[in-house]
């Protein structure tokens, strides 16, 4: 039925060896979505914190912005390799402290990788960009989170053709920065719907593909779910905001 044993709670430093969340008993389960979620929280918080710190710092903000104008290809090879780090962490990891090295340092890619969207976002005259994208996110984040973890549903078959569609999306990208051509809102919106779908996978993951004692990578998978879900999100709200 599972790999549950006696031993299992002897392991408290490493992950991979409880039973799967949907297999384990009510308690159990609630504490692992809890953990879960709360270090997904404290991701955001972080990158949140960074955020601030950055753009506190004139000198490193500006050097962070030269680093991303010197080349635009440095942000779509800092999203690969971040998002890499992800799925390969998230995915193989098995001790615990892997799994807060991998979840620290993609939050601090994320960090990185935001500051040139969120720079120019705060330069519009309309200031209320930035927050009206998060809370959009927020709603699309928590309204598929709540129907996955309410109903217990398995969107594990979505991962092939997510994978698909993914790949595409990343050689349009590579396609449109070659050739110089401005990916508009058709595209941002293919990509939020392209992540909501990711979300729904990586929910599902939650209860159907990690073991009680793999939040951290189960948190980390989501955090890189909502994190391209917000820049996208965030993309389309600029560009209605810069047609008032």
């Amino acid at each position: 039925m599972n790999n549950y044993s006696p031993d299992y709670y002897d392991q408290d430093t490493t992950a991979g060896r409880g039973m799967f969340a949907i297999d384990a008993i009510a308690e159990e389960r609630a504490a692992f979505i809890r953990k879960t979620y709360m270090h997904l929280t404290g991701a955001i918080f972080v990158f949140m914190g960074l955020e601030f710190i950055i753009f506190s710092t004139p000198t490193l903000r500006n050097g962070v912005l030269s680093l991303f104008t010197a080349s635009p290809w440095i942000i779509l090879i800092a999203f690969l390799g971040a998002s890499w780090l992800a799925s390969s962490l998230a995915s193989s990891a098995k001790s615990l402290g892997t799994q807060y090295l991998g979840l620290g340092l993609y939050t601090l890619a994320e960090a990185i990788i935001f500051v040139p969207i969120l720079f120019f976002a705060s330069q519009m005259s309309n200031q209320t960009v930035i927050p009206i994208a998060a809370v959009i996110t927020l709603c699309i984040f928590g309204g598929l989170t709540a129907y996955v973890l309410v109903t217990g549903a398995d969107f594990s078959f979505l991962g092939g053709g997510l994978t698909i569609a993914l790949l595409a999306a990343i050689g349009i990208a590579i396609g449109a920065a070659i050739f110089g051509v401005s990916l508009g809102l058709w595209f941002a919106a293919a990509m939020v719907v392209l992540m909501s779908g990711f979300i729904l996978y990586e929910t599902s993951n939650v209860l159907h593909q990690y073991s009680t004692d793999q939040y951290v990578s189960a948190s980390l998978a989501l955090f890189a779910s909502v994190a391209t879900l917000f820049w996208y999100v965030l993309r389309i709200v600029m560009m209605f905001a810069s047609e008032d």
